[in-house]
């Protein structure tokens, strides 16, 4: 690593192995990336906890899927640092620290909570951590204080409340102004840079099921059971674009379709380099000169030729469990340094410094 490279940080809440949407969202920038920046990825097992508080055993096991589609997929150890939030102390005590500058109703204006609570169906069941993880992921980029943070869409929000708290602490402990732009905020005295956001080329990749009673698809979830994964087989992409939602309303290939809001063509304009084909196809689609089937399974091989590479670099991983918990103890040796330096920073800062 070197301290000449701007710092990245980015990363994922431990819900299970990696899919395309992940990919496309963030984590093929990430790969990209690499080269140029100080990289830093964080799986969040804490957040994890406020909605599977009672599965630590699931929680676990995603920790380390996650570490293992990210060796697959492309994230050098050699090159970034990856690591396991919990075994961050300094992000914890951040949070605490951070969760004063933030109003309550502030942190429910957060589109991305209302999100989750209407897609995960938690009603007012859900604990008040729950509402805490906002405050949590503003800690876990601004304790190693990167300039960037490659995110999907659904994290934008997230990014802008990080902004909002690097800018308050900068002005009340810092003694920057209030008017100061935020490109300036480091050379005026202040701690904590004020991140940018990179977003990945799809901003929102919807899931291979069926739209809401409104007419809206889902983002891809494993918990909405609609994700394609980064690890899986062969014989499950297939089953899983062969059973995908389509246009309901073509009932055979003579049939005028839909291409809008219709996952298949979705997928197809991400995923499919082939772009004169996608464009054809998709016209004969609509003028019903071309079967659901034939375009799936275009999509099949497209999707098939993607995943393939990050499934026999994983199977290697598969065989060595312990080389990727030893990646991941020497990433928190490395992550703790930066934490805690950034810790002792800000509470000197803030005059709590002993």
């Amino acid at each position: 690593m070197t301290d000449k490279k701007p710092r990245l940080l980015t990363g994922d809440t431990p819900t299970g192995r990696l899919h395309l949407g992940h990919w496309v969202g963030s984590v093929e920038n990430r790969v990209h990336l690499q080269k140029e920046y100080d990289c830093y990825f964080i799986i969040a097992n804490m957040h994890a906890f406020t909605t599977r508080m009672d599965k630590p055993e699931e929680i676990r096991q995603s920790v380390i899927d996650i570490a293992t589609d990210y060796l697959a997929v492309g994230i050098d150890p050699k090159k970034s640092t990856i690591f396991i939030q919990s075994e961050i102390p300094a992000i914890s005590e951040l949070t605490f620290f951070f969760s004063m500058l933030l109003s309550y109703p502030r942190v429910l204006r957060n589109p991305t909570i209302k999100d989750e609570i209407r897609d995960k169906g938690l009603g007012d069941n859900y604990p008040f951590g729950f509402l805490l993880y906002p405050v949590g992921q503003v800690a876990d980029i601004l304790a190693f204080r990167p300039e960037i943070v490659p995110v999907g869409e659904d994290q934008v929000p997230h990014i802008e409340m990080t902004r909002e708290v690097a800018r308050r602490f900068n002005q009340l402990y810092c003694g920057v102004d209030a008017h100061a732009e935020d490109k300036d905020h480091l050379k005026l005295g202040g701690l904590f840079p004020i991140v940018d956001v990179k977003p990945g080329r799809s901003r929102r990749l919807v899931g291979t099921g069926a739209p809401t009673t409104d007419g809206s698809l889902l983002k891809m979830s494993k918990s909405l059971n609609n994700a394609i994964f980064l690890s899986d087989d062969a014989d499950t992409i297939k089953r899983k674009v062969m059973n995908m939602y389509t246009d309901p309303k073509r009932l055979k290939a003579t049939d005028l379709g839909t291409t809008e809001n219709n996952p298949l063509w979705i997928f197809h304009e991400t995923f499919n380099h082939d772009t004169k084909w996608v464009e054809e196809a998709s016209e004969r689609y609509r003028q019903g000169t071309i079967g659901d089937v034939e375009c799936k399974k275009r999509l099949i091989d497209v999707l098939d030729a993607l995943i393939a590479p990050f499934r026999q670099q994983r199977q290697q991983y598969e065989k060595d469990p312990e080389q990727v918990l030893k990646i991941l103890r020497e990433g928190a040796a490395e992550a703790n340094d930066v934490a805690n330096a950034t810790l002792t920073l800000a509470k000197e800062k803030m005059r709590q410094y002993y």
